[in-house]
């Protein structure tokens, strides 16, 4: 007993001698608090993560837009969106793991930012990206809670109609480039993509608003004009190197989600889809060997949208695309110039011609991909390529070369598809639905919100993944 009274000694007299005894209770590994820098880097983080997912539970754009064909499991390429809840995960990650860790940065932002220059810039970006992220949501669902989302005392969030929204995110842009102040202090490191860099984000800003005009641009032609004429006249992407892209490193848990959805899981759950290899290899294009492997005969081919696919009999995707540093593009300078095409076409004055920036566009896709500008310029000769005589229309020869552009950008390669009409996608086959033009709303909001929820599918005209949204209109 007299041993075990002396070990104690020094623990009690220790315990005496503490002036707060509730510290004892801090975990040093898991702060109290977080700074708005790292919440801004997991928000944006989360994006481009969600973005680049190749995990069936959360993004088949690929297979929808039928860059991609599954070998086993076919479900999600025949538009099977409820077996796994696909609504539901992606409605949760973007407002639960995206906008509200930025909106819980912007808050802190008003503690631990204490130079008001610098919290201006950062909350400017801030909200740069939550616009990003609401065009995704918006051109998913349709009509979604905006003015009331992220409340968490408000387990009933109205909806919001689709176009207001859209229209209100174009006025934020306004001000979110009028906000930031060049030369000066912003988040620095904690912005993955342009390290804090100002210029790149008011270009990335005004190459934003050009995106989502032209994206407005059927359902208000007036609204779209204006903000893409100011987006050019304020300066929006002019190299691949403006090119916003998200820099995963080797190590995990920074690696690229397609890294570790097929090699790290070692998955052989994908392999190229016939619609685009048979598009390219008609094209000739330059970029199937920077796309995709080659199959058992030395050629590119693909399995057909719907079908089971052997994984031994088909091409994949390129193994740079499968690297766990391959990084996620969220938003590129052959975009824009494709946008900047389509402006011309319509008749915005944005400084050049439609089949100018159209062969600019490809170019850059070409080039940014590993490409040389000689295999870019023949590509261009070709009649089936060139502006004045590939397609009917523009947006038949924007909307194919776009497309194709897009490979391992499933989602915008989704909303463009709807928009433009081109390329024509058969539905798969054995399909359980029509094309898919949205996603139904998630089995959550009909459990728990479903009184708005009805409201807002009566508004868009049905809650089916038929229905097109508001941008959609031919």
């Amino acid at each position: 007993m007299k041993k075990i009274i002396l070990l104690l000694a020094p623990v009690l007299l220790a315990m005496g001698c503490t002036k707060d005894l509730t510290t004892l209770n801090n975990d040093p590994k898991k702060p109290l608090s977080v700074t708005s820098a790292s919440l801004f880097t997991k928000a944006q983080h989360n994006l481009v993560d969600i973005l680049t997912s190749a995990n069936v539970n959360r993004n088949i754009f690929r297979l929808i837009e039928q860059h991609w064909q599954e070998t086993t499991y076919i479900d999600e390429s025949q538009y099977n969106i409820t077996t796994r809840p696909i609504p539901d995960n992606l409605w949760n990650i973007f407002y639960r793991d995206v906008l509200n860790n930025f909106e819980s940065s912007r808050a802190t932002m008003a503690v631990d930012v204490t130079d008001p220059v610098q919290r201006k810039n950062d909350i400017a970006i801030l909200d740069i990206m939550e616009v990003y992220t609401w065009h995704y949501i918006v051109t998913t669902f349709g009509n979604v809670p905006y003015k009331e989302a992220l409340n968490i005392d408000n387990s009933f969030p109205k909806y919001d109609d689709a176009l207001t929204i859209y229209t209100d995110l174009l006025t934020r842009l306004d001000a979110d480039i009028n906000a930031l102040t060049l030369g000066k202090e912003s988040l620095g490191n904690a912005d993955a993509i342009y390290s804090g860099d100002v210029a790149q984000w008011k270009k990335f800003a005004n190459s934003l608003k050009l995106k989502l005009a032209i994206t407005v641009a059927d359902a208000n032609g007036a609204l779209a004009k204006t903000a893409a004429e100011s987006a050019f006249a304020s300066g929006v992407f002019t190299a691949n190197e403006d090119s916003a892209k998200f820099p995963y490193v080797s190590a995990t848990p920074n690696t690229n989600p397609v890294w570790v959805d097929l090699i790290q899981s070692g998955r052989l759950d994908f392999v190229a889809a016939s619609t685009i290899i048979d598009k390219m290899n008609a094209l000739t294009d330059p970029r199937l060997p920077l796309y995709f492997t080659k199959d058992p005969t030395g050629g590119y081919s693909g399995g057909t949208p719907g079908v089971s696919s052997a994984y031994p009999n088909f091409s994949h995707t390129a193994v740079s695309t499968t690297a766990p540093a391959f990084p996620g593009n969220i938003l590129d300078y052959s975009e824009v110039q494709f946008l900047l095409a389509e402006a011309a076409a319509r008749g915005y004055n944005v400084g050049s011609s439609a089949d100018i920036y159209y062969a600019n566009a490809i170019t850059a896709s070409i080039l940014d991909w590993g490409g040389t500008a000689a295999s870019a310029a023949a590509y261009l000769l070709q009649p089936n390529v060139a502006y004045a005589t590939g397609g009917s229309s523009y947006r038949e020869k924007i909307g194919i070369q776009k497309w194709i552009a897009f490979y391992n950008r499933g989602i915008d390669a989704w909303v463009d598809q709807r928009r433009l009409d081109f390329p024509v996608l058969k539905p798969a086959e054995d399909a359980l639905s029509g094309f898919p033009v949205r996603l139904t709303y998630p089995v959550k909001e009909q459990n728990v919100n479903n009184t708005n929820r009805s409201a807002a599918a009566a508004a868009i005209g049905g809650d089916v993944v038929e229905t097109k949204l508001f941008f959609d209109k031919f």
